[in-house]
């Protein structure tokens, strides 16, 4: 087999790049050209989950690329993939959100490489802030569980208003309105700097 050849695997019978060749940048004004794409992705992949995914404007994903608060994942030229953090009351919480990939490129393990990617900025813009997500996809909520996010209720994620009115895009607002903002399809999940590296120092000490 070429060189050339060796980068390609097969997936539902297309051909793909594999994940060396898919890059996963940080976003910034050049990438906003991929906005109409990302959106149109986010809106199908709410409409094949039957789930709530909080759709966005156009000049709002734009805003998070210009800030360096976006991941996307290009393969060459190609879009892949997306995702986005924000801080919320006052930088105490973080946010990482809307994570998508592209069809054609999934089974590659290119989302927890955004999901990662995502993660480690967060915590170089934020270190002290407090992580969270929230989500209905078992695929995520793993990948929150071995980065040390643990399930948690609603009454302990920001009570930021500005954060609790971007849910109003997502198709089951009604039910987080309905419940008091107490519980909705979505599971939260809270990442706290402090007590993981509590309980890092403690297995350490374990080990010894």
């Amino acid at each position: 087999m070429s060189n050339f050849a060796a980068l390609f695997v097969l997936t539902n019978g297309i051909k793909v790049m594999t994940e060396n060749k898919i890059e996963i940048l940080i976003a910034n004004e050049a990438h906003t050209r991929y906005v109409p794409v990302i959106l149109e992705t986010i809106d199908d992949a709410a409409k094949i989950r039957g789930t709530g995914i909080a759709k966005r404007s156009t000049e709002w994903v734009e805003q998070k690329m210009r800030e360096g608060k976006a991941i996307i994942a290009l393969c060459g030229d190609e879009f892949a993939g997306f995702m986005y953090i924000e801080s919320w009351g006052n930088k105490q919480f973080v946010s990482t959100s809307g994570l998508i990939v592209c069809n054609k490129f999934r089974r590659q393990g290119l989302a927890k490489r955004i999901k990662n990617r995502a993660f480690q900025l967060a915590r170089q813009l934020w270190p002290e802030a407090k992580l969270f997500s929230l989500t209905s996809g078992d695929a995520v909520m793993k990948m929150n569980t071995e980065l040390g996010y643990v399930p948690v209720t609603f009454a302990e994620l920001t009570d930021d208003e500005a954060f609790w009115r971007g849910c109003r895009g997502c198709i089951n607002h009604d039910i987080l309105e309905r419940t008091g903002r107490k519980y909705c399809i979505c599971t939260a999940m809270l990442y706290d700097p402090i007590k993981n590296k509590n309980e890092e120092k403690n297995r350490r000490e374990t080990r010894k």
